[in-house]
């Protein structure tokens, strides 16, 4: 049985990340029985959360977590450390008294609680006197019952989160009514008005980077034009004695740096680089996807036997993300900047293998998991390597943004 485990990040109002929903199935089975669903959860928990660890999986950040009704009575979060996990309590549970008292029991022992998918109705009386955070659905309720609950709660003490927010506008209108967190890709779509530019001191990165793509890259040019920038000959420097290339002794020359990384690694350190730079006034969640999905870009191509377009791949990942950082269209910014023709065509939609390989990592990320199915099937990967390849790509990214 293969286990799928995504993330969603939930913001606060100052779009910092507060926690993450996991996104699990056990199997690729329609079926959400019961029992299905308490399995999942309890595969999440033992096979997944308890072996990789919460750090990993959620960047030390909350956990919010699904359980029904038969793995609360049986005190099934008592796994899970308090401080980092919020209950979800499903919204077609049954509100008895087991119900009731399996969750002041989990209160007490210091776990938050979350009402998922919330309507209001008076049976859940007891369950909201005991809630921390209210879930409201904005892809299927309407604006005057998002508004409307609110009004009906009247609770300073709960939170409210506006989930499945998706663009600009869901979020702005979520934050007039008093919602407290959000959840959705609304962060990750550009808010196309005038645009922005590269700003001149970022545009050495770019520059750089086009120079090691040339026929004629060379070590000594490269580490020219890196010396001339103080603060990017600190970054190579501190980036190759990091955790994520356990090297044994020190490097502390710029060439020796540029050599252990090769052509394909200066590129995805450049691209890295330029990325942080441009998401300055942006979520800081908008970079830490953008380098989970390259990661995990990469890590699909190697799997497929495309090793040597690795780099590329984590390219692709990372640059599809380029318009919300620049608030401009993707084809503007894609005539301004020298990268593959076929990574240009895939950002693009054209329809080829390395698409197929983008389109698997972001049907991981949002947990559809009926369609990514079919792409992998295409890509002759077996279904089950995919959760433990995404895992992977968790580890290796948070060793980057670490550092």
């Amino acid at each position: 049985m293969h286990n799928y485990v995504a993330r969603q990040p939930i913001f606060d109002k100052h779009n910092m990340v507060i926690g993450y929903e996991l996104l699990y199935r056990s199997g690729t089975n329609n079926n959400y029985s019961t029992c299905n669903s308490d399995r999942a959860t309890s595969e999440l928990i033992n096979n997944s959360l308890l072996v990789i660890g919460f750090n990993t999986l959620t960047l030390g950040k909350k956990a919010f977590i699904n359980f029904t009704k038969n793995l609360l009575e049986q005190d099934l979060p008592t796994l899970l450390p308090p401080h980092l996990t919020v209950i979800e309590v499903l919204e077609d549970v049954e509100p008895d008294e087991h119900l009731i008292d399996s969750c002041k029991r989990l209160k007490k022992l210091g776990y938050s609680i979350a009402l998922d998918d919330f309507v209001y109705h008076e049976k859940f009386k007891e369950l909201i006197k005991l809630a921390d955070i209210i879930k409201i659905d904005f892809l299927n309720t309407s604006v005057l019952d998002r508004s409307g609950v609110l009004k009906q709660i009247g609770n300073n003490k709960i939170k409210f989160l506006a989930e499945k927010v998706e663009t600009k506008e869901d979020y702005l209108q979520a934050l007039k009514m008093g919602y407290s967190y959000f959840q959705g890709y609304y962060f990750s779509k550009p808010t196309i008005m005038s645009g922005k530019d590269i700003p001149t001191n970022k545009l050495s990165h770019f520059k750089i980077l086009q120079e090691v793509r040339q026929p004629s890259f060379s070590y000594e040019h490269v580490e020219n034009m890196i010396k001339q920038d103080l603060s990017l000959s600190y970054k190579l420097l501190k980036y190759i004695n990091s955790a994520a290339f356990g090297l044994k002794t020190k490097v502390n020359s710029l060439r020796q740096a540029l050599t252990l990384l090769g052509k394909s690694g200066i590129i995805k350190w450049l691209f890295l680089v330029a990325l942080k730079g441009l998401g300055e006034d942006k979520p800081n969640e908008l970079f830490v996807t953008a380098i989970c999905r390259g990661t995990l870009c990469e890590l699909l191509a190697i799997k497929i036997g495309l090793s040597e377009r690795g780099s590329d791949l984590f390219l692709l990942g990372t640059f599809s993300l380029i318009d919300a950082f620049l608030d401009k269209p993707m084809d503007e910014i894609l005539t301004e900047l020298s990268i593959p023709q076929d990574i240009k065509a895939a950002l693009l939609g054209e329809p080829s293998m390395i698409r197929d390989i983008f389109s698997a990592a972001i049907l991981y990320e949002q947990g559809n998991w009926e369609e990514l199915s079919l792409v992998v099937s295409k890509l002759k990967l077996d279904v089950e390597e995919i959760p433990k390849i995404y895992l992977e790509s968790l580890k290796l990214s948070s060793q980057i943004l670490a550092d």
